[in-house]
C-alpha cells in the first residue's frame, strides 16, 4: 500500500515503456517444453502488461498434429500452469487467444512452409500484422539447418509487403567451433547478422542488465574497477538439481558447453568490458567481444593447471538421497561426462592483467544459486591487527543473479561496545523489494526486445565463435577419460581438484 502523496524514489527516472508493433510470431518446437514453460507465458505476461499490440499473433509449429482450439487450450493451461504473473485473466486471455494459430509442420519438407506462409498472409490480413515476422527456433539442435534453409527457399525470410522478419535462435549454437562457424555460414546465407538474433536467457536477468547500470551509471564504482582495486573476480552458477531427465542431451553437452561456453562467459563479458561508446547494439556487442578475444587462451597442455571437472557420485541434496550421474536415465555407466567445471581466466588488457576470474558451474551442489563477486584488495595497512583477532575479511561486491536478484556489498564495520571488535556486515539491495513491482522473466524482457529490434542483449555471431575457440583446447583435452570419476559426492561443493585450483592462487572459493 502507498501513503497518499508518497512515491517511492527509485520509480523516478524510469523510463517510459517500449510497446511491440503488431506482427506474427512463428514458434518452431511449439508443442517443446520451453513453448509451454517460457515462451507463451512470457508472450502472455508482455500481453496483460499492454506491452504488445493488439494484432500481435502467435503461430504454433511442430509435428504434433493439432488444430487452433487445441493449441490455444494447451497455451492457456500452460500460462496458468507456469506463468509467475498469476492464474488467467479471462478478459485479457480472451483477446491473447484470439491471436493464437497453430499449424502442424515436417521442418523437412517444404510444403510445411508453404502451409505456413499462407496463413501468414491470412493473419496479415485479418490481424493487420503488416508483414511482421518474429520467427523463434527452439527445437533440438539437429532441426536448425532445415529450418533455417526451407525459410530461405520459400521466401519467408523477407516480408514481401514492407514489414520486418527477424530469427531467434536458441542456444546451444553449435556444439563446436566447426559447427558454430558452419551454423553461422548457414544463418547468414539466408539471414543477414541484424536480422538475427542468438539468445542466451541469461542475458535477460535483470542482475545480469544492471550490472551496466551499475558500473556506468554510477560515479563510484568505475574509478575502482580495475587491477589496482579488484584482487579477483568469481562467477559462480550452482544447481542444487541433477540433470532430471536430460540425460540424453547431457551425455553429449556436459557442464563446460552448457553453461560456460555460453552463459558464463557472457556474464563475464559485462563485468570485463570497457564502456561502450553508446547504448546501441553494436557498440555494446562491440566492446563485449573484444574483451572475451582479450582473454588469454588455455593451451591443451595447460588444462591441468587453468582448469578442473569433476562428476558427482551418490550423495544427498536437500535431506534426501540421490543417485550418481552414471546410475541416471540414458547415461553410459562409465560416462566420462563432466557435471562440474571450474576454470581460471586471464584477460590480457590494461584493466584486467594479472586479475583471474575465476569460473564454476556444477549439478547437484548444495544449493542453487548463480551470482558475480568482485572481491576487492585487502586494505594496503591493517591498522586494527594489533587489537582484533582472527582475519578480516575483504570487501566484495556481489551481484545475485538468482534466486532472489539484487546486489550487496560486504565491508567490515566496528560492533557497538567499549572493545574494538569488527565483524563484516552487509549492505543489501533487492529487486524483489525496493522498486515495488515485479521483476519480469528474462524470456519476457528478451522477447519484447526482438519484437522491437533491439538486439543489445543477443550474442552476435563472431563472439559465438570467439567463446568456442576458448574452449575447444579444454574440450579436446577432456576426451581423454577421466579416471577419477565420480570425484565429488552430490550435495557437497564439487571436486577437490576445483579447491586446489584456487588454493594455488592462494585464495578459497566463496560460499554463496
Amino acid at each position: 500500500m502507498e501513503l497518499a502523496g508518497f512515491e517511492n524514489p527509485l520509480r523516478e527516472g524510469l523510463r517510459l515503456e517500449r510497446t511491440a508493433e503488431p506482427c506474427v510470431t512463428v514458434i518452431f518446437g511449439a508443442s517443446g517444453d520451453l513453448t509451454k514453460r517460457k515462451l507463451v507465458p512470457a508472450l502472455y505476461s508482455l500481453a496483460k502488461q499492454n506491452l504488445l499490440a493488439s494484432g500481435l499473433s502467435i503461430v504454433g509449429s511442430a509435428r504434433t498434429p493439432m488444430n487452433h482450439e487445441a493449441f490455444r487450450a494447451a497455451m492457456r493451461d500452460a500460462v496458468n500452469r507456469y506463468s509467475d504473473a498469476g492464474p488467467v485473466d479471462s478478459a485479457v486471455w480472451e483477446s491473447f487467444a484470439a491471436g493464437l494459430f497453430y499449424t502442424p509442420t515436417d521442418p523437412k519438407k517444404p510444403e510445411s512452409y508453404d502451409n505456413l506462409s499462407q496463413l501468414l498472409t491470412e493473419i496479415d490480413r485479418e490481424r493487420g500484422t503488416a508483414g511482421n515476422r518474429l520467427f523463434y527456433i527452439s527445437t533440438p539442435p539437429s532441426l536448425y539447418s532445415d529450418i533455417i534453409r526451407l525459410l530461405g527457399a520459400t521466401g519467408l525470410n523477407r516480408s514481401s509487403n514492407g514489414g520486418w522478419t527477424r530469427i531467434i535462435i536458441e542456444k546451444p549454437f553449435g556444439h563446436d567451433l566447426q559447427s558454430a562457424r558452419a551454423l553461422n555460414r548457414e544463418v547468414l546465407e539466408v539471414f543477414t547478422e541484424d536480422q538475427v538474433y542468438r539468445i542466451d536467457h541469461y542475458l535477460g536477468k535483470e542482475t545480469v542488465q544492471n550490472i551496466m547500470v551499475l558500473r556506468f551509471a554510477n560515479g563510484i564504482f568505475e574509478p575502482i574497477w580495475n587491477r589496482r582495486y579488484i584482487d579477483h573476480v568469481q562467477i559462480t552458477a550452482a544447481e542444487g538439481i541433477g540433470i532430471e531427465a536430460r540425460g540424453g542431451y547431457y551425455e553429449q553437452a556436459g557442464a563446460f558447453r552448457d553453461m560456460i561456453q555460453n552463459h558464463l562467459l557472457q556474464v563475464l563479458a559485462h563485468v570485463a568490458m570497457e564502456p561502450p561508446a553508446a547504448m546501441e547494439a553494436n557498440a555494446v556487442r562491440d566492446e563485449k567481444t573484444k574483451v572475451v578475444r582479450a582473454i588469454r587462451p588455455i593451451t591443451i597442455d595447460e588444462v591441468g593447471q587453468f582448469v578442473a571437472r569433476g562428476q558427482y557420485g551418490e550423495g544427498s541434496v536437500g535431506g534426501q538421497p540421490v543417485k550418481g550421474y552414471r546410475h541416471e536415465d540414458s547415461v553410459n555407466p562409465q560416462s566420462n561426462t563432466e557435471t562440474y567445471a571450474a576454470v581460471k581466466f586471464l584477460i590480457d588488457d590494461w584493466r584486467w592483467a594479472d586479475v583471474p576470474f575465476y569460473l564454476r558451474t556444477g549439478k547437484h551442489l548444495p544449493k542453487r544459486v548463480t551470482e558475480v563477486a568482485i572481491q576487492f584488495r585487502r586494505a594496503p595497512h591493517l591498522l586494527f591487527k594489533h587489537v582484533v583477532s582472527g582475519h578480516f575479511e575483504p570487501n566484495a561486491l556481489i551481484l545475485r543473479i538468482q534466486p532472489d536478484e539484487g546486489i550487496s556489498l560486504n565491508f567490515n564495520a566496528k560492533m557497538p561496545g567499549q572493545a574494538i571488535n569488527i565483524r563484516t556486515v552487509r549492505m543489501d539491495f533487492q529487486y524483489g523489494t525496493s522498486f515495488g513491482k515485479r521483476v519480469p522473466e528474462a524470456y519476457e524482457r528478451l522477447l519484447l526486445d526482438a519484437l522491437v529490434g533491439d538486439s543489445t542483449l543477443f550474442a552476435r555471431g563472431d563472439m559465438v565463435e570467439v567463446a568456442w575457440e576458448l574452449a575447444m583446447p579444454i574440450l579436446q583435452a577432456w576426451q581423454q577419460p577421466a579416471s577419477n570419476f565420480p570425484n565429488y559426492e552430490a550435495g557437497s561443493w564439487g571436486p577437490k581438484e576445483a579447491d586446489e585450483l584456487i588454493e594455488r592462487d592462494g585464495r578459497r572459493w566463496r560460499r554463496p
